[in-house]
Protein backbone atom coordinates (compact mmCIF):
# COMPACT_ATOMS: atom_id res chain seq x y z
CA UNK A 1 0.00 0.00 0.00
CA UNK A 2 2.86 2.35 0.88
CA UNK A 3 4.53 1.66 -2.46
CA UNK A 4 1.24 2.42 -4.23
CA UNK A 5 0.91 5.82 -2.51
CA UNK A 6 4.52 6.60 -3.32
CA UNK A 7 3.96 5.91 -6.99
CA UNK A 8 0.71 7.91 -6.95
CA UNK A 9 2.43 10.85 -5.20
CA UNK A 10 5.33 10.76 -7.63
CA UNK A 11 2.94 10.65 -10.62
CA UNK A 12 0.85 13.50 -9.18
CA UNK A 13 3.88 15.71 -8.57
CA UNK A 14 5.22 14.93 -12.05
CA UNK A 15 1.86 15.80 -13.65
CA UNK A 16 1.70 19.00 -11.60
CA UNK A 17 5.18 19.99 -12.78
CA UNK A 18 4.15 19.32 -16.38
CA UNK A 19 1.05 21.50 -15.96
CA UNK A 20 3.09 24.35 -14.50
CA UNK A 21 5.47 24.07 -17.43
CA UNK A 22 2.58 24.19 -19.91
CA UNK A 23 1.02 27.17 -18.09
CA UNK A 24 4.21 29.15 -18.72
CA UNK A 25 3.76 28.62 -22.48
CA UNK A 26 0.75 30.71 -23.62
CA UNK A 27 0.79 29.29 -27.16
CA UNK A 28 0.64 25.70 -25.92
CA UNK A 29 -2.02 26.56 -23.34
CA UNK A 30 -4.11 28.30 -26.01
CA UNK A 31 -3.79 25.30 -28.34
CA UNK A 32 -4.96 22.90 -25.62
CA UNK A 33 -7.93 25.11 -24.70
CA UNK A 34 -8.85 25.60 -28.37
CA UNK A 35 -8.86 21.83 -28.97
CA UNK A 36 -10.93 21.11 -25.86
CA UNK A 37 -13.51 23.83 -26.61
CA UNK A 38 -13.77 22.93 -30.31
CA UNK A 39 -14.19 19.20 -29.66
CA UNK A 40 -16.76 19.80 -26.95
CA UNK A 41 -18.72 22.27 -29.08
CA UNK A 42 -18.77 20.32 -32.36
CA UNK A 43 -18.56 16.69 -31.20
CA UNK A 44 -19.80 16.16 -27.64
CA UNK A 45 -22.43 18.92 -27.42
CA UNK A 46 -24.38 17.85 -30.58
CA UNK A 47 -24.50 14.25 -29.32
CA UNK A 48 -25.77 15.48 -25.96
CA UNK A 49 -28.49 17.49 -27.76
CA UNK A 50 -29.60 14.38 -29.64
CA UNK A 51 -29.89 12.45 -26.38
CA UNK A 52 -31.69 15.35 -24.71
CA UNK A 53 -34.14 15.84 -27.57
CA UNK A 54 -35.15 12.19 -27.47
CA UNK A 55 -36.63 12.79 -23.98
CA UNK A 56 -38.61 15.95 -24.75
CA UNK A 57 -41.70 16.36 -26.92
CA UNK A 58 -42.30 19.35 -29.24
CA UNK A 59 -43.91 21.27 -26.36
CA UNK A 60 -40.73 20.99 -24.31
CA UNK A 61 -42.18 18.58 -21.74
CA UNK A 62 -40.31 15.50 -20.58
CA UNK A 63 -41.66 12.43 -22.36
CA UNK A 64 -40.72 8.83 -23.03
CA UNK A 65 -43.22 8.52 -25.87
CA UNK A 66 -40.46 8.43 -28.50
CA UNK A 67 -38.80 5.44 -26.83
CA UNK A 68 -42.14 3.71 -26.31
CA UNK A 69 -42.84 4.15 -30.00
CA UNK A 70 -39.28 3.12 -30.82
CA UNK A 71 -39.74 -0.29 -29.20
CA UNK A 72 -43.41 -0.83 -30.08
CA UNK A 73 -43.66 0.56 -33.61
CA UNK A 74 -43.55 -2.15 -36.23
CA UNK A 75 -41.87 0.26 -38.63
CA UNK A 76 -39.02 1.06 -36.23
CA UNK A 77 -38.58 -2.57 -35.23
CA UNK A 78 -38.45 -3.54 -38.90
CA UNK A 79 -35.80 -0.87 -39.55
CA UNK A 80 -33.73 -2.15 -36.60
CA UNK A 81 -33.96 -5.81 -37.63
CA UNK A 82 -33.21 -4.85 -41.25
CA UNK A 83 -30.13 -2.92 -40.12
CA UNK A 84 -28.75 -5.79 -38.03
CA UNK A 85 -29.48 -8.34 -40.77
CA UNK A 86 -27.90 -6.18 -43.47
CA UNK A 87 -24.82 -5.44 -41.35
CA UNK A 88 -24.35 -9.13 -40.50
CA UNK A 89 -24.67 -10.42 -44.07
CA UNK A 90 -22.53 -7.65 -45.58
CA UNK A 91 -19.98 -8.03 -42.77
CA UNK A 92 -19.58 -11.74 -43.50
CA UNK A 93 -19.46 -11.38 -47.29
CA UNK A 94 -17.20 -8.31 -47.38
CA UNK A 95 -14.80 -9.85 -44.85
CA UNK A 96 -14.62 -13.06 -46.89
CA UNK A 97 -13.92 -11.16 -50.14
CA UNK A 98 -11.42 -8.88 -48.38
CA UNK A 99 -9.59 -11.87 -46.90
CA UNK A 100 -9.40 -13.57 -50.30
CA UNK A 101 -7.88 -10.41 -51.78
CA UNK A 102 -5.42 -10.02 -48.90
CA UNK A 103 -4.36 -13.68 -49.04
CA UNK A 104 -3.97 -13.52 -52.81
CA UNK A 105 -1.87 -10.34 -52.56
CA UNK A 106 0.34 -11.60 -49.74
CA UNK A 107 0.76 -15.33 -50.39
CA UNK A 108 0.31 -16.11 -54.08
CA UNK A 109 2.78 -15.82 -56.93
CA UNK A 110 0.68 -13.79 -59.38
CA UNK A 111 1.10 -10.71 -61.52
CA UNK A 112 -0.82 -7.46 -61.43
CA UNK A 113 -1.20 -7.24 -57.65
CA UNK A 114 -1.33 -3.43 -57.82
CA UNK A 115 -4.77 -3.85 -59.36
CA UNK A 116 -6.05 -4.77 -55.89
CA UNK A 117 -4.81 -1.46 -54.46
CA UNK A 118 -6.56 0.40 -57.27
CA UNK A 119 -9.80 -1.43 -56.50
CA UNK A 120 -9.39 -0.57 -52.80
CA UNK A 121 -8.87 3.11 -53.67
CA UNK A 122 -11.96 3.53 -55.88
CA UNK A 123 -14.60 3.68 -53.08
CA UNK A 124 -12.57 6.42 -51.38
CA UNK A 125 -12.53 8.84 -54.31
CA UNK A 126 -16.06 8.33 -55.62
CA UNK A 127 -19.52 9.26 -54.33
CA UNK A 128 -20.71 6.83 -51.62
CA UNK A 129 -23.44 5.45 -53.90
CA UNK A 130 -21.38 5.14 -57.10
CA UNK A 131 -21.66 1.34 -57.11
CA UNK A 132 -25.42 1.61 -56.51
CA UNK A 133 -25.73 3.89 -59.53
CA UNK A 134 -23.87 1.42 -61.75
CA UNK A 135 -25.90 -1.53 -60.45
CA UNK A 136 -29.10 0.34 -61.32
CA UNK A 137 -27.74 1.07 -64.81
CA UNK A 138 -27.09 -2.64 -65.32
CA UNK A 139 -29.88 -4.41 -63.44
CA UNK A 140 -32.61 -1.80 -62.93
CA UNK A 141 -35.95 -1.67 -64.74
CA UNK A 142 -34.15 -0.07 -67.69
CA UNK A 143 -30.86 -1.82 -67.02
CA UNK A 144 -28.53 -2.71 -69.86
CA UNK A 145 -28.38 -6.39 -68.84
CA UNK A 146 -31.93 -6.92 -67.55
CA UNK A 147 -33.80 -4.80 -70.10
CA UNK A 148 -31.61 -4.46 -73.21
CA UNK A 149 -29.90 -7.87 -73.27
CA UNK A 150 -32.39 -10.14 -71.49
CA UNK A 151 -35.58 -8.27 -72.32
CA UNK A 152 -36.90 -8.35 -68.75
CA UNK A 153 -39.52 -5.67 -68.18
CA UNK A 154 -40.17 -6.11 -64.46
CA UNK A 155 -36.61 -6.43 -63.13
CA UNK A 156 -36.22 -5.06 -59.60
CA UNK A 157 -32.75 -4.70 -58.08
CA UNK A 158 -34.00 -2.43 -55.31
CA UNK A 159 -34.22 -3.67 -51.74
CA UNK A 160 -32.28 -6.17 -49.64
CA UNK A 161 -30.56 -8.07 -52.46
CA UNK A 162 -29.43 -4.89 -54.17
CA UNK A 163 -28.09 -3.46 -50.91
CA UNK A 164 -26.13 -6.64 -50.14
CA UNK A 165 -24.47 -6.53 -53.55
CA UNK A 166 -23.72 -2.80 -53.43
CA UNK A 167 -22.43 -2.67 -49.86
CA UNK A 168 -20.31 -5.81 -50.24
CA UNK A 169 -18.57 -4.40 -53.32
CA UNK A 170 -18.21 -0.98 -51.66
CA UNK A 171 -16.95 -2.08 -48.23
CA UNK A 172 -14.78 -5.17 -48.82
CA UNK A 173 -11.72 -2.91 -49.40
CA UNK A 174 -11.95 -2.01 -45.68
CA UNK A 175 -11.39 -5.65 -44.77
CA UNK A 176 -8.73 -6.04 -47.46
CA UNK A 177 -6.63 -3.08 -46.29
CA UNK A 178 -6.75 -4.28 -42.67
CA UNK A 179 -6.07 -7.96 -43.36
CA UNK A 180 -3.29 -7.46 -45.90
CA UNK A 181 -1.22 -5.72 -43.23
CA UNK A 182 -1.82 -8.51 -40.72
CA UNK A 183 -0.95 -11.26 -43.18
CA UNK A 184 2.27 -9.46 -44.10
CA UNK A 185 3.27 -9.32 -40.41
CA UNK A 186 3.15 -13.12 -39.95
CA UNK A 187 6.66 -14.55 -39.81
CA UNK A 188 6.98 -17.13 -42.64
CA UNK A 189 9.18 -19.26 -40.37
CA UNK A 190 6.15 -20.23 -38.27
CA UNK A 191 4.30 -21.60 -41.30
CA UNK A 192 7.46 -23.22 -42.66
CA UNK A 193 7.96 -25.00 -39.35
CA UNK A 194 4.47 -26.47 -39.60
CA UNK A 195 5.16 -27.67 -43.15
CA UNK A 196 8.49 -29.19 -42.07
CA UNK A 197 6.64 -31.14 -39.36
CA UNK A 198 4.46 -32.76 -42.01
CA UNK A 199 1.40 -30.48 -42.11
CA UNK A 200 -0.25 -30.08 -45.49
CA UNK A 201 -0.79 -26.63 -46.95
CA UNK A 202 -4.46 -26.74 -45.90
CA UNK A 203 -3.59 -27.88 -42.36
CA UNK A 204 -1.01 -25.10 -42.06
CA UNK A 205 -3.57 -22.55 -43.17
CA UNK A 206 -6.30 -23.89 -40.86
CA UNK A 207 -4.17 -24.43 -37.74
CA UNK A 208 -1.50 -21.71 -38.05
CA UNK A 209 -2.38 -18.89 -40.43
CA UNK A 210 -6.11 -18.63 -39.69
CA UNK A 211 -5.73 -18.51 -35.86
CA UNK A 212 -3.00 -15.86 -36.16
CA UNK A 213 -5.14 -13.63 -38.35
CA UNK A 214 -8.41 -14.55 -36.57
CA UNK A 215 -8.60 -11.36 -34.47
CA UNK A 216 -8.03 -9.33 -37.63
CA UNK A 217 -10.89 -11.15 -39.35
CA UNK A 218 -13.16 -10.41 -36.38
CA UNK A 219 -12.08 -6.76 -36.39
CA UNK A 220 -12.69 -6.52 -40.13
CA UNK A 221 -16.19 -7.92 -39.69
CA UNK A 222 -16.98 -5.40 -36.96
CA UNK A 223 -15.62 -2.45 -38.95
CA UNK A 224 -17.62 -3.44 -42.03
CA UNK A 225 -20.67 -3.99 -39.82
CA UNK A 226 -20.29 -0.47 -38.40
CA UNK A 227 -19.88 0.97 -41.89
CA UNK A 228 -22.93 -0.94 -43.14
CA UNK A 229 -25.32 0.03 -40.32
CA UNK A 230 -24.21 3.69 -40.55
CA UNK A 231 -24.53 3.81 -44.35
CA UNK A 232 -27.15 6.29 -45.50
CA UNK A 233 -26.46 6.88 -49.19
CA UNK A 234 -26.83 3.35 -50.53
CA UNK A 235 -30.10 2.55 -48.70
CA UNK A 236 -31.50 5.84 -50.00
CA UNK A 237 -30.35 5.14 -53.56
CA UNK A 238 -31.13 1.44 -53.96
CA UNK A 239 -32.80 0.35 -50.71
CA UNK A 240 -36.33 0.75 -52.00
CA UNK A 241 -38.77 -0.30 -49.25
CA UNK A 242 -35.98 -1.91 -47.20
CA UNK A 243 -35.76 0.65 -44.38
CA UNK A 244 -32.69 0.93 -42.14
CA UNK A 245 -32.05 2.97 -39.00
CA UNK A 246 -29.97 5.52 -40.94
CA UNK A 247 -32.75 6.21 -43.43
CA UNK A 248 -35.39 6.03 -40.67
CA UNK A 249 -33.66 8.93 -38.88
CA UNK A 250 -33.98 11.05 -42.02
CA UNK A 251 -37.59 10.02 -42.65
CA UNK A 252 -38.64 10.67 -39.05
CA UNK A 253 -36.82 14.00 -38.68
CA UNK A 254 -37.27 15.54 -42.14
CA UNK A 255 -40.11 13.60 -43.75
CA UNK A 256 -42.46 13.25 -40.76
CA UNK A 257 -41.26 16.39 -38.90
CA UNK A 258 -40.92 14.24 -35.77
CA UNK A 259 -37.61 15.47 -34.36
CA UNK A 260 -38.06 13.65 -31.05
CA UNK A 261 -38.76 10.37 -32.83
CA UNK A 262 -35.80 10.90 -35.15
CA UNK A 263 -33.57 11.65 -32.16
CA UNK A 264 -34.67 8.43 -30.43
CA UNK A 265 -33.83 6.40 -33.54
CA UNK A 266 -30.51 8.25 -33.73
CA UNK A 267 -29.74 7.29 -30.12
CA UNK A 268 -30.48 3.65 -30.93
CA UNK A 269 -28.19 3.73 -33.98
CA UNK A 270 -25.51 5.55 -31.98
CA UNK A 271 -25.67 2.93 -29.21
CA UNK A 272 -25.37 0.12 -31.74
CA UNK A 273 -22.39 1.73 -33.50
CA UNK A 274 -20.64 2.66 -30.24
CA UNK A 275 -21.06 -0.87 -28.85
CA UNK A 276 -19.52 -2.38 -31.97
CA UNK A 277 -16.72 0.20 -31.96
CA UNK A 278 -15.88 -0.49 -28.30
CA UNK A 279 -15.82 -4.24 -28.94
CA UNK A 280 -13.56 -3.68 -31.94
CA UNK A 281 -11.24 -1.22 -30.22
CA UNK A 282 -10.89 -2.55 -26.71
CA UNK A 283 -11.54 -6.28 -26.99
CA UNK A 284 -10.74 -7.60 -30.47
CA UNK A 285 -7.61 -5.47 -31.02
CA UNK A 286 -6.16 -6.69 -27.72
CA UNK A 287 -6.31 -10.27 -29.01
CA UNK A 288 -4.03 -9.58 -32.00
CA UNK A 289 -1.10 -11.98 -31.96
CA UNK A 290 2.39 -10.61 -32.56
CA UNK A 291 4.61 -12.99 -34.47
CA UNK A 292 7.35 -10.57 -35.52
CA UNK A 293 9.26 -8.65 -32.83
CA UNK A 294 12.05 -7.61 -35.15
CA UNK A 295 12.97 -8.29 -38.74
CA UNK A 296 11.46 -11.47 -40.17
CA UNK A 297 13.87 -14.36 -40.58
CA UNK A 298 13.39 -14.33 -44.35
CA UNK A 299 11.01 -13.31 -47.09
CA UNK A 300 7.91 -15.41 -47.69
CA UNK A 301 8.09 -17.76 -50.64
CA UNK A 302 4.99 -17.09 -52.78
CA UNK A 303 2.72 -20.07 -53.44
CA UNK A 304 2.78 -21.16 -57.08
CA UNK A 305 0.70 -24.34 -56.76
CA UNK A 306 -1.98 -24.11 -59.47
CA UNK A 307 -4.56 -25.87 -57.29
CA UNK A 308 -4.30 -22.88 -54.91
CA UNK A 309 -3.43 -20.03 -57.26
CA UNK A 310 -6.03 -20.58 -59.96
CA UNK A 311 -9.23 -20.65 -57.85
CA UNK A 312 -8.17 -17.91 -55.40
CA UNK A 313 -6.61 -15.58 -57.98
CA UNK A 314 -9.42 -16.31 -60.43
CA UNK A 315 -12.02 -15.28 -57.86
CA UNK A 316 -10.11 -12.10 -56.93
CA UNK A 317 -9.50 -11.02 -60.52
CA UNK A 318 -13.16 -11.66 -61.35
CA UNK A 319 -14.34 -9.46 -58.46
CA UNK A 320 -11.75 -6.79 -59.31
CA UNK A 321 -12.90 -6.82 -62.91
CA UNK A 322 -16.53 -6.41 -61.84
CA UNK A 323 -15.68 -3.49 -59.56
CA UNK A 324 -13.61 -1.75 -62.24
CA UNK A 325 -16.39 -2.28 -64.78
CA UNK A 326 -18.94 -0.75 -62.42
CA UNK A 327 -16.83 2.36 -61.93
CA UNK A 328 -15.99 2.66 -65.63
CA UNK A 329 -19.71 2.48 -66.35
CA UNK A 330 -20.28 5.80 -64.58
CA UNK A 331 -18.45 8.03 -67.10
CA UNK A 332 -19.88 5.92 -69.93
CA UNK A 333 -23.39 6.51 -68.62
CA UNK A 334 -22.77 10.25 -68.51
CA UNK A 335 -22.51 10.32 -72.33
CA UNK A 336 -25.65 8.22 -73.02
CA UNK A 337 -28.73 10.11 -74.20
CA UNK A 338 -31.38 8.13 -72.29
CA UNK A 339 -30.21 4.96 -70.56
CA UNK A 340 -32.23 1.89 -71.50
CA UNK A 341 -33.99 3.60 -74.40
CA UNK A 342 -31.61 5.70 -76.48
CA UNK A 343 -27.90 4.83 -76.29
CA UNK A 344 -26.75 7.60 -78.63
CA UNK A 345 -23.86 9.89 -77.64
CA UNK A 346 -24.65 13.26 -76.03
CA UNK A 347 -23.08 16.04 -73.99
CA UNK A 348 -26.44 17.26 -72.66
CA UNK A 349 -25.88 15.82 -69.20
CA UNK A 350 -22.63 17.76 -68.76
CA UNK A 351 -24.23 20.92 -70.13
CA UNK A 352 -26.95 20.52 -67.51
CA UNK A 353 -24.45 19.68 -64.75
CA UNK A 354 -22.24 22.71 -65.47
CA UNK A 355 -25.30 24.90 -65.96
CA UNK A 356 -27.97 24.13 -63.38
CA UNK A 357 -25.53 22.26 -61.13
CA UNK A 358 -22.63 24.71 -61.28
CA UNK A 359 -23.48 26.09 -57.84
CA UNK A 360 -23.37 22.60 -56.28
CA UNK A 361 -19.99 21.96 -57.91
CA UNK A 362 -18.60 25.30 -56.74
CA UNK A 363 -20.02 25.07 -53.21
CA UNK A 364 -18.75 21.53 -52.68
CA UNK A 365 -15.26 22.36 -53.93
CA UNK A 366 -14.67 25.59 -52.06
CA UNK A 367 -16.18 24.33 -48.80
CA UNK A 368 -13.96 21.24 -49.04
CA UNK A 369 -10.94 23.42 -49.81
CA UNK A 370 -11.78 25.57 -46.79
CA UNK A 371 -12.16 22.58 -44.45
CA UNK A 372 -9.01 20.79 -45.66
CA UNK A 373 -6.18 22.95 -44.18
CA UNK A 374 -8.10 23.49 -40.93
CA UNK A 375 -8.58 19.74 -40.49
CA UNK A 376 -5.01 18.95 -41.49
CA UNK A 377 -3.46 21.45 -39.09
CA UNK A 378 -5.85 20.63 -36.23
CA UNK A 379 -5.18 16.91 -36.71
CA UNK A 380 -1.42 17.40 -36.46
CA UNK A 381 -1.79 19.67 -33.42
CA UNK A 382 -3.95 17.10 -31.61
CA UNK A 383 -1.56 14.29 -32.58
CA UNK A 384 1.36 16.38 -31.26
CA UNK A 385 -0.44 17.05 -27.97
CA UNK A 386 -1.53 13.44 -27.49
CA UNK A 387 1.87 11.90 -28.26
CA UNK A 388 4.29 14.52 -26.90
CA UNK A 389 2.52 16.31 -24.01
CA UNK A 390 0.97 15.44 -20.65
CA UNK A 391 -1.81 17.67 -19.34
CA UNK A 392 -5.25 17.63 -17.77
CA UNK A 393 -7.83 16.98 -20.49
CA UNK A 394 -5.55 14.86 -22.67
CA UNK A 395 -7.86 11.85 -22.33
CA UNK A 396 -10.86 13.95 -23.35
CA UNK A 397 -9.07 15.28 -26.45
CA UNK A 398 -7.96 11.80 -27.48
CA UNK A 399 -11.42 10.27 -26.99
CA UNK A 400 -13.52 13.10 -28.46
CA UNK A 401 -11.30 13.56 -31.51
CA UNK A 402 -11.66 9.89 -32.48
CA UNK A 403 -15.33 9.62 -31.48
CA UNK A 404 -16.66 10.51 -34.93
CA UNK A 405 -15.23 7.26 -36.31
CA UNK A 406 -17.98 5.42 -34.46
CA UNK A 407 -20.73 8.06 -34.73
CA UNK A 408 -22.90 7.65 -37.86
CA UNK A 409 -23.11 10.71 -40.09
CA UNK A 410 -26.88 10.90 -39.75
CA UNK A 411 -26.53 11.23 -35.97
CA UNK A 412 -24.02 14.05 -36.42
CA UNK A 413 -26.39 15.77 -38.84
CA UNK A 414 -29.36 15.60 -36.45
CA UNK A 415 -27.12 16.75 -33.59
CA UNK A 416 -25.98 19.82 -35.52
CA UNK A 417 -29.57 20.81 -36.31
CA UNK A 418 -30.53 20.56 -32.65
CA UNK A 419 -27.38 22.21 -31.29
CA UNK A 420 -27.02 25.16 -33.63
CA UNK A 421 -30.58 26.05 -34.62
CA UNK A 422 -31.33 28.19 -31.57
CA UNK A 423 -29.45 30.83 -29.51
CA UNK A 424 -26.86 31.28 -28.15
CA UNK A 425 -25.10 29.70 -31.18
CA UNK A 426 -27.08 29.88 -34.42
CA UNK A 427 -25.18 28.36 -37.34
CA UNK A 428 -27.92 26.53 -39.25
CA UNK A 429 -27.79 27.32 -42.96
CA UNK A 430 -24.27 28.75 -42.83
CA UNK A 431 -21.08 27.61 -44.49
CA UNK A 432 -19.49 27.44 -41.04
CA UNK A 433 -21.70 24.52 -40.01
CA UNK A 434 -21.02 22.60 -43.23
CA UNK A 435 -17.27 23.13 -42.82
CA UNK A 436 -17.50 22.03 -39.18
CA UNK A 437 -19.27 18.84 -40.27
CA UNK A 438 -16.53 18.17 -42.84
CA UNK A 439 -13.84 18.72 -40.20
CA UNK A 440 -15.43 16.50 -37.55
CA UNK A 441 -15.98 13.63 -40.00
CA UNK A 442 -12.42 13.80 -41.37
CA UNK A 443 -10.41 14.70 -38.27
CA UNK A 444 -9.71 11.15 -36.98
CA UNK A 445 -7.92 10.27 -40.24
CA UNK A 446 -5.41 13.08 -39.88
CA UNK A 447 -4.91 12.39 -36.17
CA UNK A 448 -4.18 8.70 -36.70
CA UNK A 449 -1.72 9.50 -39.49
CA UNK A 450 0.00 12.10 -37.30
CA UNK A 451 0.17 9.83 -34.25
CA UNK A 452 1.66 6.98 -36.32
CA UNK A 453 4.34 9.30 -37.73
CA UNK A 454 5.18 10.94 -34.39
CA UNK A 455 5.62 7.57 -32.69
CA UNK A 456 8.43 6.85 -35.15
CA UNK A 457 10.29 10.08 -34.28
CA UNK A 458 12.59 10.16 -31.26
CA UNK A 459 11.22 12.61 -28.63
CA UNK A 460 14.83 13.58 -27.88
CA UNK A 461 14.73 15.80 -30.99
CA UNK A 462 11.95 17.91 -29.49
CA UNK A 463 13.61 17.89 -26.08
CA UNK A 464 16.90 19.11 -27.55
CA UNK A 465 15.12 22.01 -29.26
CA UNK A 466 13.34 22.88 -25.99
CA UNK A 467 16.64 22.81 -24.09
CA UNK A 468 18.01 25.29 -26.62
CA UNK A 469 15.18 27.69 -25.87
CA UNK A 470 12.64 26.89 -28.58
CA UNK A 471 8.98 27.46 -27.71
CA UNK A 472 6.26 24.88 -28.34
CA UNK A 473 5.14 26.83 -31.42
CA UNK A 474 8.68 26.83 -32.85
CA UNK A 475 9.14 23.12 -32.08
CA UNK A 476 5.85 22.22 -33.77
CA UNK A 477 6.20 24.34 -36.92
CA UNK A 478 9.97 24.16 -37.46
CA UNK A 479 10.78 20.62 -36.31
CA UNK A 480 7.75 18.37 -35.85
CA UNK A 481 5.64 19.41 -38.84
CA UNK A 482 8.49 19.16 -41.39
CA UNK A 483 9.32 15.67 -40.10
CA UNK A 484 5.73 14.47 -40.52
CA UNK A 485 4.91 16.37 -43.70
CA UNK A 486 3.95 13.17 -45.54
CA UNK A 487 1.35 12.34 -42.91
CA UNK A 488 0.21 15.97 -42.95
CA UNK A 489 -0.34 16.03 -46.71
CA UNK A 490 -1.95 12.58 -46.61
CA UNK A 491 -4.37 13.94 -44.02
CA UNK A 492 -5.06 16.92 -46.28
CA UNK A 493 -5.95 14.83 -49.31
CA UNK A 494 -8.05 12.39 -47.27
CA UNK A 495 -9.94 15.31 -45.76
CA UNK A 496 -10.58 16.86 -49.16
CA UNK A 497 -11.81 13.54 -50.58
CA UNK A 498 -14.07 12.78 -47.64
CA UNK A 499 -15.49 16.31 -47.69
CA UNK A 500 -16.18 16.10 -51.43
CA UNK A 501 -17.97 12.75 -51.07
CA UNK A 502 -19.80 13.42 -47.79
CA UNK A 503 -23.58 13.04 -47.67
CA UNK A 504 -24.95 11.38 -44.51
CA UNK A 505 -24.26 14.31 -42.17
CA UNK A 506 -24.60 17.24 -44.56
CA UNK A 507 -27.95 16.16 -46.06
CA UNK A 508 -29.52 17.58 -42.88
CA UNK A 509 -27.58 20.85 -43.15
CA UNK A 510 -27.93 22.01 -46.75
CA UNK A 511 -30.18 24.94 -47.63
CA UNK A 512 -31.04 26.89 -50.76
CA UNK A 513 -27.94 28.96 -50.09
CA UNK A 514 -25.54 26.01 -50.22
CA UNK A 515 -25.81 22.77 -52.19
CA UNK A 516 -23.43 19.85 -52.65
CA UNK A 517 -22.61 17.48 -55.51
CA UNK A 518 -23.46 14.34 -53.54
CA UNK A 519 -26.92 15.71 -52.74
CA UNK A 520 -27.37 16.60 -56.41
CA UNK A 521 -26.40 13.06 -57.45
CA UNK A 522 -28.87 11.55 -54.98
CA UNK A 523 -31.65 13.85 -56.24
CA UNK A 524 -30.95 12.81 -59.85
CA UNK A 525 -30.91 9.09 -58.94
CA UNK A 526 -34.25 9.40 -57.13
CA UNK A 527 -35.63 11.20 -60.21
CA UNK A 528 -34.29 8.39 -62.48
CA UNK A 529 -32.08 10.91 -64.33
CA UNK A 530 -29.12 8.53 -64.37
CA UNK A 531 -27.22 10.36 -67.11
CA UNK A 532 -27.06 13.58 -65.10
CA UNK A 533 -26.20 11.61 -61.94
CA UNK A 534 -23.34 9.93 -63.83
CA UNK A 535 -22.11 13.31 -65.09
CA UNK A 536 -22.05 14.78 -61.57
CA UNK A 537 -20.25 11.67 -60.26
CA UNK A 538 -17.66 11.84 -63.03
CA UNK A 539 -17.01 15.52 -62.35
CA UNK A 540 -16.56 14.79 -58.64
CA UNK A 541 -14.08 11.97 -59.34
CA UNK A 542 -12.09 14.20 -61.72
CA UNK A 543 -11.90 16.98 -59.11
CA UNK A 544 -10.60 14.48 -56.55
CA UNK A 545 -7.97 13.13 -58.94
CA UNK A 546 -6.89 16.70 -59.73
CA UNK A 547 -6.47 17.36 -56.01
CA UNK A 548 -4.31 14.23 -55.64
CA UNK A 549 -2.18 15.30 -58.63
CA UNK A 550 -1.66 18.82 -57.26
CA UNK A 551 -0.79 17.48 -53.80
CA UNK A 552 1.79 15.10 -55.25
CA UNK A 553 3.31 17.91 -57.28
CA UNK A 554 3.62 20.05 -54.15
CA UNK A 555 5.21 17.15 -52.26
CA UNK A 556 7.67 16.54 -55.10
CA UNK A 557 8.73 20.18 -55.07
CA UNK A 558 9.18 20.13 -51.31
CA UNK A 559 11.23 16.92 -51.40
CA UNK A 560 11.95 15.06 -54.68
CA UNK A 561 12.66 11.86 -52.74
CA UNK A 562 9.39 11.84 -50.82
CA UNK A 563 6.87 9.08 -51.45
CA UNK A 564 3.81 10.18 -53.38
CA UNK A 565 0.34 9.83 -51.92
CA UNK A 566 -1.47 6.82 -53.37
CA UNK A 567 -4.26 6.44 -50.77
CA UNK A 568 -3.50 2.77 -50.19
Amino acid sequence: MTAFFRRWRFQFLDDLAQMKKIARDPILTSAILLCIVSLFLFVVFPLYKVLQQSFFNPDGAFSLDAYKLLFTSGENFKAFSNTVLLGSVVGLLATFVGFMFAYCYTYLAIRGKKLFNLVAMLPMISPPFAVALSIILLFGSRGFITNTLLGLRDANIYGFKGLILVQTLSFFPIAYLLLVGMLKSIDPAIEDAARDLGASRWQTFRRVTAPLVGPGIANSFLLVFIKSVADFANPMAIGGNFATLATQIYIQSIGNYDVQGGAAVAVLLLDLSMLLFIISKYWVEKKVYVTVTGKASRERMPISDRLVVWPVAGFCYAVAGIVLALYILIPIGSFIKLWGINYSFTLDHYIYAFGVGSKAIFDTTWLSVLATPITGLLGMVIAFLVVRKRFIGKGFINFASLLSIAVPGTVIGVGYILAFNTPPIVLTGTATLLVAAFIVRSLPIGIRAGVASLQQIDPAIDEAAADLGASSRQIFFKITLPLIKTAFFSGLIYTFIRSMTSISAVIFLITAKYNLITIAVLDQVESAKFGVASAFSTILILIVYLAIFITNQVLTRLDPNIKKIELT
